[in-house]
């Protein structure tokens, strides 16, 4: 029986994660990309080849390709969208001849991902993210002052916004605009106010079914190409799954997941199934999504969050927290076990653990990291995942 596949993300050699510290947790695969390539340009062939020699060297494979990111005009159904369609596809073309076959890729608008808060301290002392809705709303409203923010949020909303505010002193004003500004993963960098002000307003008006027939556009453009390939796209859901400053989501429920799939019918046009994103929102049930889409999970993000109620979470360790993780290692164990017994070649599903909390001697480099990209937080999630799959597999009667 084969075991979910072990992979670990690395951003590059100046990532403060090494792969032959990386080589040392027993892992089998990468999951990386060319992120030194601006989004929208062309993969040449070479800077493939050479990251891949590299992980290669060190006796690991480059598993999962994360991301190949979606350019702007594509999500926003722009004037130059069918040139930067041509695009992604001769990058596939280019990672398929170099045996890369799975592709993990998003279609948030406007950035990556939200967190509120980098730097927030459990209980344990350990260091995790957070996303607090009045942290956010007193961003919108008081440190950005968009004029429609004043439409998005109630009137009981605004005073908790105020007041959170109030509460800050200048540093904690510039943490929390930091923390927001750097939604991009593998970047340190966040972007200057002015631009993030400038780029969401260009936004103000893009709706939920404006976005969904662009992203639709978008798979029936490059989902025939992807499966002469044998590339399988896994859509990653989005980050945290409900609307923040009002941008519409198009991957964050059960009937998005289905809209996707069904706008072109495809096992390459397939998902990445994050434990994380999907269990940020109580609405979500996790083991439905398996059981109904698992065939086309085609890579498996595992992390935990604590829901603490009206949109608020942090990253909590990989076992315990609102997912119900032993019951999402038991469905994926069984989707393995649907797929044996249908014949499917795809067993050993890629899987990472997602984020890490920044623990032990990791918190005196924390700032080498990319912000849930320590060392030692994932290497525990690795460990404790590993060992959850092996007493699922033995309770299940599989080894």
């Amino acid at each position: 029986m084969d075991f979910l596949k072990k992979a670990f993300r690395w951003f590059g050699p100046s990532f403060g994660v090494s792969l032959p510290e990386i080589k040392q947790l027993g892992v089998e695969g990468i999951v990386t990309a060319c992120g030194q390539i601006p989004i929208g340009e062309v993969w040449p062939e070479e800077n493939i080849l050479a990251v891949k020699k590299e992980i290669e060297r060190h006796g690991m494979e480059w598993s999962v390709v994360e991301s190949v990111n979606v350019h702007s005009t594509i999500k926003y159904g722009q004037q130059e969208r069918d040139k930067y369609i041509e695009n992604y596809i001769q990058t596939l073309k280019h990672l398929a001849a170099n045996g890369i076959f799975t592709v993990c890729y998003n279609f948030m608008a406007l950035f990556d991902w939200t967190r509120t808060n980098l730097q927030f301290r459990l209980p344990t002392g350990a260091i995790s993210l957070l996303y607090d809705p009045v942290a956010l709303a007193a961003f919108d409203l008081h440190i950005l002052k968009r004029e429609k923010a004043h439409t998005l949020y109630s009137d009981e909303e605004e005073d908790d916004a105020t007041k959170y505010f109030q509460n800050l002193d200048a540093d904690g004003q510039q943490k929390l605009a930091q923390a927001i500004l750097i939604g991009m993963p593998g970047t340190k960098d966040a972007l200057s106010l002015e631009d993030f002000k400038s780029n969401l307003q260009a936004l103000e008006d893009l709706d939920k079914p404006t976005l969904q027939e662009n992203l639709a556009y978008f798979l029936n453009a490059v989902i025939p190409e992807a499966e002469d390939l044998g590339v399988k796209m896994a859509i990653h859901p989005d980050d945290p799954p409900f609307s923040v400053f009002g941008i519409p989501r198009v991957v964050s429920t059960h009937e998005d997941v289905q809209n996707i799939l069904h706008s072109c019918p495809s096992h390459s046009n397939g998902l990445t199934f994050c434990s994380g994103s999907f269990g940020a929102s109580k609405n979500n049930n996790l083991i439905k999504i398996i059981q109904d889409f698992g065939d086309k999970i085609h890579f498996v993000h595992l992390r935990n969050v604590e829901r603490e109620g009206a949109g608020r979470f942090y990253e909590s360790s990989h076992l315990q927290g609102s997912v119900p993780m032993a019951e999402v290692m038991r469905e994926l164990v069984q989707e393995q076990q649907r797929r044996l017994v249908n014949g499917d070649q795809e067993v050993a599903i890629p899987m990472r653990p997602d984020h890490g909390h920044v623990v032990l001697d990791d918190q005196h480099r924390v700032a080498e990291f990319y912000p849930g990209y320590s060392l030692i937080g994932r290497a525990m999630g690795m460990a404790e995942l590993k060992g959850l799959e092996v007493g699922v597999r033995h309770g299940l009667g599989l080894s």
